[in-house]
């Protein structure tokens, strides 16, 4: 067993700085959006069953729980200079995937494949596995660049910073398509053709996404392995030895669980929230299922702005969160949960758009304290060594839910009368649970006190 080395602690870092560790954020973010809010929506557009819906949900999580630790544990042992050290060459591989797929997944329709066709399918299905495999690549380094380089007092900062970038990224992508049709890009098109200002708004995500990017990948200076080896108090040697997930899940810290099971559900939740929004809003507000319809279409537009609404919410509410101290974090972390699983119940009832704003902005609430509370007691709580392999593994608290919860929709989706305003309400049940397991958690710290007068890193 090793020894551990004396611990500097990490350094403080210019706001700037942690601003650039997250600006790529902001585009892989709207690879995301693009992919959580137009994927029902294209999937029936080209003719999927919605009672089949499940089947394509499950390959975004799926993707995400597979890669994510193998990033981790991967680029815990990288360092590539010339291509940006530990994390950034994965951010790379990651972006340039995803732009060609996000290129091709709204195009699912307009290839000659046939209105609700196996091949057309399958085509959408292998798209959309490559979008989230991809995206899943870039993404992950930008959490763990956090956990590498940000010390415990900045760490919330800098979390908040990624947070505020998400939604920011979030609402860009979620209003696209709203505000492309009102400038005069077509919003219907044939039937089992995906309406141009979809594809448009894909495209634009795609650029987006390689210049915020590119920002990251030239701006930031990763610590190289004797600098990271001595902010951690570890060896250069501790991230290469070879330790089996199995192992490191078996060490992991009690928050790491805790927080886990928190996790469940709100993502099981979610997951509902995505696969099913654009028919429930089609069905209460338009009243039509028909796919091809301008209502329904109209319903895939307002998704998106409601789905902004949610990331506005849930920039607002961060700020709200942020000003909240220590000994408040579970209170503030269940209640908005708690505020959440109304949002979600609320839907099964409205049959206003305006009104759906409201269930929106308070699901918005739950996304918030989604985004900045788990990272936070988890990283906390971790040591340096093996940092991104843990985070790779934490991420199955976000993947798991998801592929559970669109496996149990083959048996829920019919139980509930196979309308898709009914999951909402179960969802809502499920993220109260959520609220109530928050005060499971115990916040723990695994940094050492840092020195007198800890250096600002340029």
């Amino acid at each position: 067993m090793k020894n551990e080395q004396p611990k500097a602690g990490l350094p403080n870092l210019k706001p700037s700085i942690i601003w650039m560790i997250n600006f790529g954020f902001l585009g892989v973010q709207m690879a995301f959006t693009l992919q959580s809010s137009q994927m029902s929506r294209i999937f029936q557009t080209i003719g999927a069953n919605p009672n089949d819906l499940g089947w394509f949900f499950i390959l975004p999580p799926l993707a995400g729980l597979i890669v994510q630790p193998l990033v981790g544990y991967f680029s815990d042992r990288t360092w590539a200079p010339k291509l940006g050290g530990r994390r950034l060459p994965y951010l790379l591989l990651g972006t340039i995937v995803a732009v060609i797929v996000m290129c091709l997944l709204p195009n699912s329709g307009s290839l000659g494949l046939g209105y609700a066709s196996m091949a057309a399918m399958c085509f959408a299905a292998i798209t959309v596995a490559f979008l989230d495999l991809s995206s899943n690549v870039a993404m992950q380094p930008f959490k763990m660049m956090i956990g590498d380089m940000v010390n415990d007092k900045q760490k919330s900062y800098a979390y908040g910073i990624q947070s505020f970038l998400s939604n920011t990224g979030a609402v860009l992508a979620a209003v696209f398509p709203f505000v492309l049709t009102f400038f005069g890009v077509a919003n219907t098109a044939h039937k089992g053709d995906v309406p141009m200002s979809v594809k448009l708004s894909f495209y634009i995500g795609a650029a987006i996404l390689i210049v915020t990017s590119l920002f990251t990948v030239f701006r930031v200076h990763e610590y190289d392995p004797q600098t990271y080896a001595k902010y951690h108090g570890i060896s250069e040697e501790d991230n290469e030895e070879k330790v089996g997930m199995f192992t490191l899940l078996k060490k992991a810290p009690k928050a790491f669980w805790t927080v886990t099971l928190v996790q469940f559900f709100c993502w099981f939740a979610f997951q509902y929230l995505w696969t099913y929004s654009n028919g429930a809003i089609a069905a209460n507000v338009w009243h039509t299922t028909n796919t091809a319809s301008a209502g329904f279409q109209a319903a895939g537009n307002w998704y998106g702005v409601l789905a902004a609404v949610q990331s506005i919410a849930a920039v607002i509410w961060s700020y709200v969160l942020a000003k909240l101290p220590n000994k408040m974090h579970k209170l503030g972390y269940a209640g908005s949960l708690a505020l959440g699983a109304i949002g979600f119940g609320s839907v099964f009832f409205v049959h206003s758009k305006m009104v759906l704003i409201v269930s929106f902005t308070l699901v918005g609430i739950a996304w918030a304290a989604m985004n900045t509370y788990p990272l936070t007691i988890v990283t906390n709580a971790l040591s340096g060594k093996h940092m991104g392999t843990y985070l790779g593994l934490f991420n199955g608290s976000i993947c798991l839910p998801q592929i559970v919860a669109s496996l149990a929709s083959f048996v829920i989706f019919p139980l509930l009368g196979g309308k898709q305003t009914n999951m909402f309400l179960l969802a809502g049940i499920v993220m109260l649970l959520g609220a109530v397991s928050v005060f499971a958690i115990k916040e723990t710290s695994a940094e050492a006190p840092e020195e007198p007068h800890t250096p600002i890193e340029e």
